[in-house]
């Protein structure tokens, strides 16, 4: 009996160690199959646009395929369910930006940033402000404007995306930053309405970001007069930034890797590893600057942390406007 119970637990440990071994082979290989990559918005969109090259890196590195899926609709909400509804094995895995963080405050979603696995950050976008050439002000600087609305308040109107997205937040900032009052007019959508008002002079400003908004700006029909935070857009040297002119409100949108909640360590970090070292290569980071971005490649905890940051910021906008939903 005492040789049977001995050969039982030899048994035991063996087992143990081909199951541990299996699991660490697993990590090894993986992935052995292709990997979904869900998008919450719609083909063609910016954060489309930026995250296919990229994946392209990532799968000739990882040996694997990987599939785009867009589910766009509801503030991105959608896509945003869908990722964190499925499977933690590191075979879908998907985009997040700053809506990751302000739908929740708006109750759209249950969970934020905090509830899935982020894995890393590798571009941003940030706001600029436009004026129209086609209103009875065609503003030729931003000095101009606020000089303006300092006289006038509440009369200079301001196309941007709608109540509790991004670019409105930012709107929201910018009032608040300046200590001036202006007319915001939320559009449907995020950037094209924005800069399809100021275009036809329906507005006199709009605030979105810089792709969305360049035809315009080669057309003539809008004026890029000031960027957000403290850096100049890419090929845009002569045009403030808000910290040039003395105010220095910082809102963007990042682009953002995130996978389900509980997604193994070793595959989260291997994919961080992964994103960080195609997001790093030069061609690709001439991409994001060519389409009106910035290269924003940082770590999984760098990049809870700015999340976090931000929060901070649309929790004073949101419960000012009223719209706060998670206390």
């Amino acid at each position: 009996m005492k040789r049977l119970f001995v050969v039982m637990i030899s048994l035991l440990l063996i087992s143990g160690v081909f199951s541990l071994g299996t699991r660490v082979e697993a990590a090894e290989q993986y992935p052995v199959k292709p990997i979904t990559f869900i998008v919450p918005l719609e083909a063609g969109s910016d954060g489309d646009v930026l995250a296919r090259p990229l994946l392209q890196k990532v799968s000739a590195i990882l040996g694997q395929p990987i599939m785009v899926v867009n589910k766009p609709g509801a503030g991105s909400s959608i896509g945003y369910r869908e990722i964190h509804d499925s499977k933690p094995d590191g075979y879908t895995i998907g985009w997040a930006a700053a809506t990751i963080v302000s739908n929740k405050m708006q109750g759209i979603l249950p969970y934020d940033h905090e509830s899935f696995t982020v894995i890393g950050t590798y571009a941003t976008y940030v706001p600029i402000i436009l004026a129209s050439t086609k209103t009875k002000r065609p503003f030729k600087t931003i000095e101009e404007v606020f000089s303006f609305a300092k006289s006038n308040p509440g009369e200079i109107s301001i196309a941007t995306s709608g109540v509790g997205q991004v670019w409105w937040i930012a709107t929201m900032a910018f009032q608040a930053g300046t200590g001036l009052k202006f007319n915001i007019i939320p559009q449907p959508g995020v950037g094209a309405y924005a800069v399809a008002q100021a275009a036809g002079g329906h507005t006199d400003l709009a605030i979105l970001a810089l792709g969305a908004a360049k035809p315009q700006i080669e057309a003539g029909n809008v004026r890029f007069l000031a960027v957000f935070g403290s850096k100049r857009a890419p090929g845009y040297d002569k045009v403030p930034s808000l910290k040039d002119v003395g105010y220095d409100v910082v809102i963007e949108s990042t682009q953002t890797v995130i996978g389900p909640p509980k997604v193994p360590k070793d595959i989260s970090e291997k994919l961080a590893k992964t994103f960080e070292k195609a997001a790093n290569d030069p061609e690709y980071q001439k991409f994001v600057i060519e389409r009106n971005a910035f290269p924003f490649v940082t770590t999984l905890d760098k990049t809870v942390q700015f999340y976090n940051e931000q929060r901070k910021v649309y929790r004073l906008v949101m419960e000012k406007a009223g719209i706060l939903k998670q206390k």
